[in-house]
């Protein structure tokens, strides 16, 4: 199928038909995606940085996906290429079935206003010396939905995100907002295109603990009530379970085990899911937490087979060599987990 832009546009609002997640549209797919990045040295052979490798993901609308890991695992990478901010090295960006290589101009601009993306820092991703009303005018003009009264299609984005009354919002400066308050103006902001995927990279963690909930209830009232597909990078799998329909986990660059996110944080299957588990915080657990040993591998040069394997508390001498696939694992369908240990024909 040849590379295009964008080849079909629905409204967000659109009805969905609710059913199993096999009856839920597709609206974005990544398969095999990779991104290295040249290390530039002086007088050196050239090197590179194998930040992402070989990530499959599927976002349907009307549902979350998370992706999880510790810093430096690839996931805003991963959130970038699919915002068309990185060019990839490798694999293919599918939007509605359609490959997808997007660059500039207006193919990105068309691309974008089905695809928008969240920042982790609402006060970097907003120009201080603007105000609300220019971040939101900018990106519904930009996207063709001022619509005839633009007055009214501001007040109701500000609405959206449960910014009320818009009057008191609407020419204020991001400094004079607090960061829960910013954060809603950010996603107003990509509202304004009239996404159908958003790709949240970690929404909540630069904000109090206090007003986190408040702000992934919303991206939630959103799903519902816009049916959009949603990815939520997030370092904190507790999180990811609460809001979460389907959890990914990535390690050093590669994804580790993924399904629903029930089975995922209640019955997880490879050893590196199990310690962010264990290392989340809670108050019943009375044994203390099973750390892993050593640091996480440098990407210019990964170790061979299983990237986990020099931490891994039970490491096989094939994890050291080879690297593994995919095996579904626990009674859950569509539950697997990239280790060794899974192997059936090896048992």
């Amino acid at each position: 199928m040849a590379d295009s832009a964008v080849t079909t546009e629905q409204s967000p609002s659109d009805p969905v038909a609710v059913g199993s997640e096999g009856d839920l549209p597709v609206v974005l797919e990544a398969a095999g995606l990779a991104k290295h990045f040249p290390v530039r040295r002086r007088g050196r052979a050239r090197r590179t940085i194998q930040a992402v490798d070989d990530v499959t993901l599927t976002l349907r609308r009307g549902r979350v996906t998370a992706l999880v890991g510790e810093s430096g695992s690839g996931k805003s990478t991963v959130a970038r290429l699919l915002a068309g901010l990185h060019p990839r090295t490798g694999g293919d960006i599918r939007l509605h079935g359609e490959k997808v290589n997007v660059k500039h101009g207006k193919a990105f601009r068309a691309y974008a206003r089905q695809v928008q993306m969240i920042f982790q820092d609402p006060f970097a991703s907003l120009n201080p010396v603007h105000t609300v009303r220019y971040h939101l005018t900018r990106a519904l003009k930009i996207h063709g939905r001022a619509g005839d009264d633009l007055e009214k299609s501001l007040h109701e984005l500000l609405s959206r995100v449960q910014l009320t009354p818009p009057e008191r919002y609407i020419d204020k400066f991001p400094h004079e907002l607090s960061g829960g308050q910013r954060q809603r103006v950010a996603i107003a902001r990509a509202l304004g295109a009239g996404p159908e995927a958003l790709l949240a990279d970690e929404p909540v963690s630069m904000l109090d603990v206090s007003i986190r909930l408040g702000v992934l209830n919303l991206l939630r009232d959103l799903k519902e009530r816009m049916h959009l597909a949603i990815l939520y990078i997030t370092h904190d799998i507790a999180s990811a379970r609460y809001f979460a329909d389907e959890t990914m986990v990535m390690y050093a660059g590669r994804m580790v085990e993924g399904g629903d996110s029930e089975s995922v944080t209640q019955q997880p299957a490879h050893p590196y899911t199990r310690l962010l588990i264990e290392s989340a915080p809670d108050p019943d657990r009375h044994l203390p937490v099973k750390a892993a040993g050593g640091e996480p591998p440098s990407l210019i040069d990964p170790p061979p087979g299983c990237r986990f394997h020099p931490r891994c508390p039970v490491a096989l001498a094939r994890c050291k060599t080879d690297l593994p696939p995919r095996f579904d694992v626990g009674d859950a369908p569509g539950h697997w987990a990239a280790c060794w240990l899974y192997d059936g024909a090896a048992r």
